[in-house]
């Protein structure tokens, strides 16, 4: 049996990931700020529910310790964990700043290198870490978490060179608009309407963004596409999850700058 490990597991792509590699035969170490709040995933057989926060390096290292204890072996791991920090950047404090980088770069970055190790030790293993759309484009107000996704995109593929020396492998999943509770609690909106300039600009972005999590995926559709990377055996580096994700990127990448530029002004009525 192959074992994953999955940062974010308590809910999201990251639970309904745990439960479709969990279904599938895998062994999987579901980590989460919180275990003693899942109700779920510790009932499943071949499920170890632990704690990890990509903040606290000692939880990270007791993770993936705790991980290979029990199952003897990681196959597979799954960079989940993020959140979201959307608004106008003049707003944000640099304390916020700090925690959407320390997130969802420094975080991966620290869970990555925690596992490394183990993957040299068994000449492979797969680095999964989840993207998104918004790692190869961007919607306004999104300077902070557009600034994340890019890094983990340029990180991934950069990586791939390295790990590749021991038969290791990286894959990127670049999800769209997911029914998760990303557009809830994972997203963290900041404004000050003192800022009278912006305020247009924030209003037609919020009806926007309402208006594209209103048709969003179920985060099931990630799900599948990270079993896919986990289990094809090629060298692919990215995966699109998400019908709108396809269309985004592939629009993206057939037109310049000032074309796409002004297709998210129409979008947004900017």
């Amino acid at each position: 049996m192959k074992t994953i490990l999955i940062t974010g597991a308590s809910s999201g792509i990251g639970k309904e990931t745990a439960k479709l590699f969990q279904s599938k035969g895998w062994n999987v170490i579901a980590t989460m700020r919180k275990p003693d709040s899942e109700t779920e995933l510790n009932t499943l057989a071949n499920v170890l529910v632990t704690k990890l926060d990509v903040l606290d390096q000692d939880s990270i290292n007791n993770a993936v310790a705790a991980g290979i204890e029990k199952f003897g072996k990681i196959d597979v791991l799954l960079n989940n964990a993020g959140y979201g920090a959307y608004g106008v950047l003049e707003s944000f404090s640099r304390e916020q700043i700090i925690r959407q980088f320390d997130t969802n770069v420094i975080g991966l970055l620290d869970v990555t290198k925690a596992i490394l190790p183990h993957f040299r030790k068994n000449k492979g293993g797969i680095l999964i870490n989840i993207s998104s759309i918004g790692g190869k484009m961007t919607f306004p107000l999104g300077a902070l978490y557009h600034g994340t996704k890019f890094a983990v995109e340029g990180i991934s593929e950069s990586l791939s060179y390295e790990v590749e020396q021991f038969g290791g492998k990286v894959k990127i999943v670049e999800p769209g608009a997911i029914a998760t509770e990303f557009a809830g609690r994972s997203m963290d909106f900041s404004n000050d309407e003192s800022l009278a300039e912006y305020q247009p600009i924030v209003g037609k972005v919020l009806t926007g963004v309402e208006t594209m999590f209103g048709q969003a995926s179920p985060a099931s559709v990630v799900a599948e596409v990270i079993y896919q990377a986990a289990t094809d055996g090629t060298d692919q580096l990215r995966y699109t999850a998400g019908e709108d994700a396809k269309a985004v990127i592939a629009q993206r990448a057939a037109t310049d700058d000032t074309t796409f530029i002004g297709g998210m002004k129409t979008m947004f009525n900017l």
